[in-house]
């Protein structure tokens, strides 16, 4: 790999290049030494805070993100849900999934519940229509398609909103592998009161009910 084969995969994992600045920091720090003192221990300490802080970054990663997830491809078939009383019931399509339609930031966009999926996902062309930044401190994870290994993005929603349910600052990730889909996972189920199936139906009950809302 050449130096600038290096430096572009370096500014695409910003905790990595982090890391790698502050291990240059210290080890720079110990070698001038003998010679500026001051400087040296300047350098080493801020090495180590560097290193501290890509740790604790790569912790908090860790701890909202699973990067392993499976995540479905579209299939054909787009049920309406509903709201019965405190529930959005969504109805199965033919092709065995459940399908629904959502608002992102606003605006209608359909979703694939995927429970197989830890995060929520978003399309490109769904991130970039919504005005959905990737996050400033870009970190990408690495997803399992039917397509294979795909590179994602971290980004958040400021609102998704289906049925009687809304979610407001939400992880999701951009997934250039899955095309136009757009998936709901389980970081946004997780929110939920309760949520299960019914025989063809999948009974979503929210914490606080909102209004019912009919994306277009």
């Amino acid at each position: 790999m050449s130096l600038r084969d290096t430096l572009e995969f370096l500014a695409q994992q910003p905790l990595l290049a982090l890391a790698v600045g502050a291990i240059f920091l210290v080890t720079l720090g110990g070698m001038i030494r003998r010679v500026t003192p001051r400087l040296s221990r300047l350098l080493q300490d801020g090495g180590n805070l560097a290193l501290v802080a890509a740790l604790l970054l790569t912790i908090v990663q860790v701890a909202r993100l699973t990067t392993g997830s499976d995540l479905a491809l579209p299939q054909i078939g787009l049920p309406e849900q509903r709201v019965t009383g405190g529930e959005t019931r969504v109805e199965m399509s033919n092709d065995g999934h459940f399908w629904l339609q959502a608002r992102v930031n606003g605006l209608p966009r359909r979703f694939l519940i995927d429970t197989g999926a830890t995060l929520t996902a978003l399309s490109e062309s769904t991130a970039e229509a919504t005005q959905v930044p990737v996050q400033s401190l870009r970190q990408s994870v690495l997803m399992r398609t039917a397509n294979g290994t795909v590179r994602a993005d971290l980004a958040r929603v400021h609102e998704l909103r289906f049925g009687n349910i809304v979610a407001r600052d939400l992880d999701v990730v951009v997934a250039p592998g899955l095309g136009e889909t757009n998936i709901i996972g389980m970081n946004l189920l997780s929110r939920l009161a309760s949520w299960r199936v019914e025989g063809r139906t999948l009974v979503l009950v929210p914490n606080h009910p909102q209004v019912e809302d009919s994306p277009s």
